[in-house]
């Protein structure tokens, strides 16, 4: 899906965040291996200060040598291993605010009240958010069962078409964030054929 890409896209446009005078506390939800936000780190075109990140996921998948090379790109990353829903339904902490958090093909795997629970969590304690997701459409539905032409195995290509049928559409992450419009600033958009994305950003943040 060329996620990674387009997480970069986004990112180089949040301009207020290359003003900060201090380091800045990220978030990854379902961060995996923590590979994606190191591609991140180390893109020249981020002239961000100091970046503080937290990987958060329920598994232990980031190694050593993964925080090693965070730490050669300038940032200082930390694994957290804890189901994102007990995070979401405890009370804030390392730290209490976030200036942004990053999901990456995680949102859709929860159900509509989880996900609002989710939603709800992260707009109280982040200046913005962004999320890329599969996108629900007849063109990313095709495209989800060629995927065995690559060579995919058969979890892969179930995993494809289930992840399309659980994507987004339209603004409908936007009808699920808890906060009005006097708070919030939300855009919601296709990118490419099949992925689908979420930004939101706090206007005192602007």
């Amino acid at each position: 899906m060329g996620t990674r890409s387009i997480v970069l896209t986004a990112l180089r446009a949040i301009k207020t965040l290359y003003r900060s005078p201090m380091p800045l506390r990220v978030l990854e939800l379902g961060a995996g291996d923590g590979t994606l936000m190191l591609g991140v780190a180390r893109d020249g075109g981020l002239s961000w200060p100091r970046v503080q990140l937290t990987l958060l996921d329920r598994q232990t998948l980031v190694d050593g040598a993964t925080i090693n090379a965070y730490a050669q790109a300038g940032w200082t990353a930390t694994p957290k291993v804890e189901d994102v829903l007990h995070w979401a339904r405890g009370p804030a902490q390392w730290p209490a605010r976030w200036d942004l958090i990053v999901a990456n093909l995680f949102m859709h795997h929860f159900e509509e009240t989880q996900l609002a629970e989710l939603l709800g969590a992260v707009a109280s304690r982040s200046d913005r958010f962004f999320a890329c997701e599969p996108r629900r459409s007849w063109p990313a539905l095709a495209g989800s069962r060629l995927v065995g032409v690559l060579g995919a195995n058969a979890v892969t290509r179930a995993d494809a078409v289930l992840s399309v049928h659980a994507g987004f559409r339209a603004t409908e992450l936007s009808a699920l964030w808890p906060a009005n419009d006097t708070e919030w600033q939300l855009r919601e958009y296709p990118a490419g054929l099949f992925s689908h994305c979420f930004f939101a950003q706090r206007r005192a943040s602007l």
